[in-house]
């Protein structure tokens, strides 16, 4: 069972070996590692030539990081598909043998799990915890979302339900798991374990202010799957990130 990760970058030389090594060194054997660049102008493809694991590089402009995943997404030979970031990385060898463990039974159709996220420049000190914790049918309508890094998707469901939809901006990802985990009905399974650290000040990371101003984005990633959230459900999504200070 192929497993392809898509990494987007673009002027990621101070990060992108973390991610690299993290991928090289997976005890799974079946890795496919796709790699979308924005034709960086330092030396991330430098850095991306001394890792002969890598299975593809293409680098070319694009209309930001959804357009770059996309760009991934059709590329992608494997079964199972994952996103991780170039300033991400998993927490150890094992992170895609315990996914393809869980992908052992074939109903099953998306994966997720928990992140950490770490200081840029010290791997090992955690500013705070995702414990994403178990889905059911309303999770979302109370501010829930899984940690987009951690989730693993079966080709098939990017076949029913598409790719991202970069008119959201900076919603993409979270139309897009809406669309996969609320609007249609698919086999989810949680892995209560961590797999991916994120740094801290990535792409993917906004504080609780810029998170409030996102709401009209959010509103619209409900609007376009015909779906009506509570009245507190995008107030609830920013204040869930507090208890992830608590439980470090």
């Amino acid at each position: 069972m192929k497993i392809s990760i898509i990494t987007t970058s673009f002027n990621s030389v101070s990060t992108i070996r973390d991610t690299l090594e993290s991928v090289r060194n997976q005890d799974y054997a079946d890795v496919e590692h796709i790699i979308i660049d924005g034709r960086s102008s330092d030396d991330t493809l430098r850095a991306i030539a001394d890792f002969p694991h890598v299975s593809r590089i293409l680098s070319e402009k694009d209309n930001g990081i959804y357009d770059a995943m996309n760009k991934g997404l059709s590329l992608a030979s494997g079964e199972l598909i994952g996103i991780l970031n170039s300033d991400d990385l998993y927490v150890d060898g094992t992170v895609l043998s315990s996914v393809a463990e869980v992908f052992g039974d074939k109903s099953v159709d998306i994966c997720y799990a928990d992140l950490q996220y770490v200081q840029k420049d010290d791997l090992e000190k955690v500013i705070r915890t995702w414990k994403a914790g178990a889905f059911n049918s309303r999770s979302f309508y109370y501010g829930w979302m899984p940690p987009h890094p951690t989730v693993f998707v079966r080709r098939r469901v990017y076949e029913k339900v598409g790719n991202f939809n970069c008119n959201l901006k900076t919603a993409a990802d979270y139309e897009l798991l809406l669309r996969i985990f609320v609007k249609n009905k698919f086999n989810i399974k949680y892995l209560p374990k961590t797999i991916v650290k994120m740094r801290t000040g990535g792409a993917s990371n906004a504080s609780l202010g810029n998170r409030f101003r996102a709401n009209r984005e959010d509103r619209l990633a409900w609007e376009e799957n015909q779906l009506k959230p509570y009245f507190f459900t995008l107030y609830l999504k920013p204040l869930r990130k507090i208890t992830q200070f608590i439980f470090k």
